[in-house]
Parts: C-alpha cells; structure tokens; sequence
C-alpha cells in the first residue's frame, strides 16, 4: 500500500457538525462541483454496509464501499481505478472547543500503483484542491446558522 495524497484543513465548526455535514454523501455535488451525483446504498446517513457510486461531470462513473466506519473518527472506503484498488479514508479531529480537522488520505495498492495512482492523485487533487474551500465555507455557514437567534 502507498501513500498517494493527503490533504488536512480545519472548519470552525465543532467535530460533531463537521461529520454530520459530510456524512452526508449524496450531497457532495454542493460543495465538489466536478461530481454530478452520488448513489449510496442503502441511502442516507453512512452505515459499515453502504455502498454506491460517484458520477463524475465528465461522464465517468467511480464505484465504492464502506471498509471502515468509526462513528466520529473516519471512514474509509474501497474502490477500484485501473488496475488498483484506492482506499479513501475520511479522518474527523477536535482541533479546538469549536473548531475541527478533517483529513482526506488516499492510499492505493495493487499492479501498478505507484504509477497509476500518482496518475490518478495528481487528477483527484486538483479537484480536490477547488472542492475543500467550498466545503469549509458551506461546513462553517450551517454551524453560524444553527448558532444565529432565531
């Protein structure tokens, strides 16, 4: 297994509103705009059985399932791109009274990995690179709201 791309940022947002947003998969295409939708299985909430796809905006079609759930903590999800299986692990930190850090790693195994999953890293990255302030904004937006007077 290698390292193919780590990306770490903090939300002022505790940990807590931080999982429960981006547990919230189907909803993806808001805050990462090169995914045109998300099919979970079973839909909803996140269980140690989903299952689903991504359809990416140009067409393509990437397919997962749950390896590792630990409520609060990360998941990780499996899915395969060429020759390789990518492992995707979601990690949730307290950094702080109201503030969290949140961790996307990649790692990838198989024939070939070190070649195409550079390849494919270097593509998830910069889609990665413009999603994650989409993110920490909608992320951060939700926790003012919740907090605002009503």
């Amino acid at each position: 297994m290698i390292r193919l791309l780590e990306r770490r940022f903090r939300v002022r947002a505790p940990l807590e509103r931080a999982w429960s947003h981006l547990e919230r998969v189907e909803q993806w295409p808001s805050w990462a705009r090169h995914i045109r939708r998300i099919d979970l299985q079973p839909p909803g909430p996140l269980r140690s059985d989903s299952a689903g796809a991504l359809v990416l905006t140009n067409g393509i079609r990437s397919t997962f399932r749950m390896e590792q759930l630990n409520l609060g903590e990360n998941w990780k999800w499996e899915g395969p791109f060429l020759w390789i299986s990518v492992h995707y692990d979601h990690r949730f930190a307290h950094a702080g009274p109201d503030e969290a850090e949140i961790a996307f790693v990649l790692d990838g195994e198989g024939f070939g990995a070190a070649v195409f999953g550079r390849l494919f890293a270097a593509i998830y990255a910069r889609n990665l690179d413009r999603a994650i302030p989409n993110l920490i904004r909608e992320i951060e937006d939700e926790h003012a709201a919740a907090r605002a007077p009503k």
